[in-house]
């Protein structure tokens, strides 16, 4: 398979467990990587046989942007829903959402959840 990467989409949003992630906010960081086979659209060049990246990063924001979940987990699981719902061409997709300042003590560069799935 092909791969398409968006990597490193940043974005402020509500999610956690604790009211003060949901007052406040955070930073979030997506990686979205789409797999599919581009041998047409690369053979054609024509942008319709692959994936839009501003409508896969418009579908991704909305997701992580306008909507608050407790978990990081539902959030990767509705990327995930998200793109194999939009993009029929992609036929796996790995997200990987980091959460780069957790209230939890310790010193790290993030934590996160990676979900891949694909079709039946």
């Amino acid at each position: 398979m092909d791969k398409i990467h968006l990597s490193g989409m940043e974005f402020y949003a509500y999610h956690g467990v604790f009211s003060e992630e949901n007052k406040l906010g955070q930073m979030f960081v997506v990686d979205l990587v789409m797999e599919a086979d581009l041998s047409e659209a690369a053979e054609t060049d024509d942008v319709t046989k692959t994936v839009n990246y501003a409508e896969a990063y418009e579908a991704t924001k909305e997701i992580v942007e306008e909507r608050t979940y407790d978990l990081v987990e539902t959030v990767t699981a509705k990327i995930c829903e998200a793109v194999l719902d939009k993009f029929s061409i992609v036929k796996r997709v790995t997200v990987k959402v980091m959460k780069k300042n957790p209230p939890i003590p310790g010193h790290y560069d993030y934590v996160a959840i990676e979900m891949t799935r694909e079709r039946a």
